[in-house]
């Protein structure tokens, strides 16, 4: 996991956060969880890019994208 990797996750009391897998504290808390997606995806775009989980209600990843960095799986292509 890179330093710079990205968990959005909705906590106990309600609230969705970004949080920095190398990290202790949260980065921003929000109400939603595409604002606080939206928050994960500028940090790691003015970081230098990395990865980020996107948990759902469940707890459960649910999406996992490669931000401003090139993709190291990128989709096959399905001409063939």
């Amino acid at each position: 996991m890179a330093d710079n990797d990205r968990s959005v996750y909705r906590r106990s009391d309600g609230a969705w956060v970004n949080k920095r897998h190398a990290s202790d504290r949260i980065a921003t808390k929000h109400g939603t969880q595409s604002e606080a997606e939206a928050a994960a995806r500028e940090m790691l775009r003015n970081s230098g890019g990395g990865e980020l989980n996107t948990h759902g209600l469940n707890g459960r990843i649910r999406s996992k994208d490669t931000i401003g960095k090139r993709d190291p799986f990128p989709p096959r292509d399905k001409e063939h």
